[in-house]
């Protein structure tokens, strides 16, 4: 395989305006669901879904909770400043702490006219008695400074605006609070909804549990997600994201051979666990998936089993009940899928790292998936409707070896 080919013009459909949804329908299992099996589609409900998961199966929701992260600031020459969090650095990186911090952090960020924002000027808005000072330390860093009565993530609540894609071509409303959740959304520190699971309602989900085996991992999506793709696949700059995986994860995942991830983002999470075990036997500890690792010249891979039980053995010998880190793995075609042989998703943009990821796992099928999406007036991206694709894998790990050697 040579990745220079793997190029985003290969990935590219014609996606209509009015095909992508500015709201979601008013109720969220009302959305359309077009099914994929081996080849063959069928149209369907989303609360048809309980009933089309025939096989005992192990679901895996992103519990990642969107942030307000977008803040608007003014100079005092009137000049607008919009700073969007991307990624915690002070006091800790660990999202869920810093979300509790108090008085100060610092982040990375995305500074809209920056070049009107210098490092000597501190800017600051205030509402219902709160202020929030912010100085620029480098081009993308920014530390915050407030009274420290408040929480960082109450900070956020009060001042923040909720980040809604770019192709949605309006203002968020009140009602995006709402719209723009999981039903189960948990952990704080998304700036992009895992919009999967927008279609979940809390009766679809007691549904699956009567069946099924659901967990929740956490991967708190980054701006990333809605970044096209400018080059060919190992030039393009992805965006490293904070993965949570607790040992029930672990456990299910050895306990199931059918897993589904609900979305793109549980897939990459899901799939980054394997790669760290693979890091774990090659003596590497650190959990930083990169883009290009799965791509290695390896030898021989540990199969699903040794991969999982490595990282479970590491997380006992800490005495670990979760376990932290990033990932930036890039799934594209060419890739062989070692955990997960189902996924439910909505319809993704052309060109993008997430159509490349439907690409790897469907094959050629992703463009007769998507046509016939597009035939039936399917609603696209994240307000949209919902797929659930059954690609008939290649079992890659069957007969890979205990080792994991370069």
């Amino acid at each position: 395989m040579d990745i220079k080919e793997i190029h985003p013009k290969n990935f590219n459909y014609l996606l209509p305006k009015e095909s992508i949804a500015q709201i979601p329908l008013k109720n969220r299992s009302d959305s359309k669901l077009l099914h994929y099996q081996k080849g063959s589609l069928a149209h369907y409900k989303f609360s048809a879904l309980p009933e089309l998961i025939k096989n005992k199966s192990l679901i895996i929701f992103n519990d990642t909770k969107v942030i307000p992260a977008r803040m608007i600031f003014h100079k005092a020459t009137g000049a607008r400043i919009e700073i969007f969090l991307l990624e915690p650095l002070k006091p800790t990186v660990i999202m869920e702490e810093i979300m509790s911090s108090k008085g100060s952090c610092s982040w990375v960020c995305m500074i809209g006219n920056a070049k009107k924002w210098t490092n000597d000027i501190a800017l600051s808005i205030k509402t219902d008695h709160i202020q929030l000072t912010a100085k620029r330390l480098s081009h993308d860093t920014v530390q915050f400074s407030w009274p420290p009565e408040k929480t960082w993530s109450e900070l956020l609540l009060a001042l923040g605006k909720l980040p809604l894609p770019p192709y949605i071509s309006r203002a968020p409303t009140g009602a995006d609070k709402n719209w723009y959740q999981t039903v189960y959304s948990k952990l704080e520190g998304a700036v992009a909804a895992p919009t999967a699971g927008l279609h979940f309602t809390k009766e679809i989900l007691n549904k699956l549990r009567s069946k099924h085996q659901i967990d929740y991992l956490t991967l708190h999506v980054s701006a990333g997600t809605f970044q096209p793709i400018k080059t060919n696949a190992a030039d393009h700059q992805m965006h490293r994201e904070q993965l949570r995986i607790t040992r029930s994860n672990l456990i299910n995942l050895l306990n199931n051979e059918s897993v589904i991830a609900v979305g793109t983002t549980s897939m990459r999470s899901l799939e980054s666990i394997y790669w760290y075990g693979v890091k774990l036997i090659n003596g590497e500890h650190d959990f930083f998936i990169s883009k290009m690792y799965p791509y290695q010249d390896y030898i021989s891979l540990p199969d699903k089993k040794m991969a999982l039980s490595t990282v479970l053995k590491y997380m006992d010998s800490l005495a670990l009940n979760t376990l932290t880190g990033h990932t930036e793995i890039f799934i594209f075609p060419g890739y062989k899928f070692k955990i997960v042989n189902k996924i439910i998703t909505n319809f993704h943009m052309p060109g993008t790292t997430l159509i490349m990821l439907i690409a790897a796992f469907c094959g050629p099928d992703w463009e007769k998936i998507y046509k016939k999406a597009l035939k039936h007036n399917y609603r696209f991206l994240s307000y949209g409707d919902s797929s659930y694709l059954e690609p008939a894998l290649e079992k890659s790990h069957r007969n890979d070896r205990s080792k994991a050697k370069k």
